[in-house]
């Protein structure tokens, strides 16, 4: 079951969120390997995709999703859908991350 977890990027701005992985026992997670990819969209249907950088720190059992200031203020202000899956070395997909992403508005363009 993925991790519910709401993000607020500021239009406009830098973005970044880092979550740490650990299993049932509290015990860190062994990333080695493993590639991710993120999206979210205004609802789950629409056509229109935004994704995030996805990085993976192995040794930290850490997964960093990003977006930069050039990208951020070309996304409408308001609520969207996002999740963020891993993939492992055997192919096997996991969403580990979902949730709602919402885009503040800015007063400078």
């Amino acid at each position: 079951m993925a991790l519910k977890a709401n993000i607020i990027i500021d239009q406009g701005s830098d973005f970044t969120y880092t979550f740490e992985l650990s299993d049932d026992n509290d015990q860190l997670i062994d990333l080695t390997g493993y590639t991710g990819r993120a999206a979210f969209r205004k609802h789950y249907t629409s056509l229109q995709v935004y994704t995030f950088g996805v990085d993976i720190d192995e040794v930290n059992s850490e997964v960093t999703l990003s977006m930069n200031a050039a990208t951020s203020s070309n996304i409408a202000y308001g609520r969207y859908v996002y999740d963020c899956e891993l993939t492992d070395t055997s192919n096997v997909v996991s969403r580990i991350v979902e949730g709602i992403v919402t885009i503040t508005p800015r007063v400078r363009k």
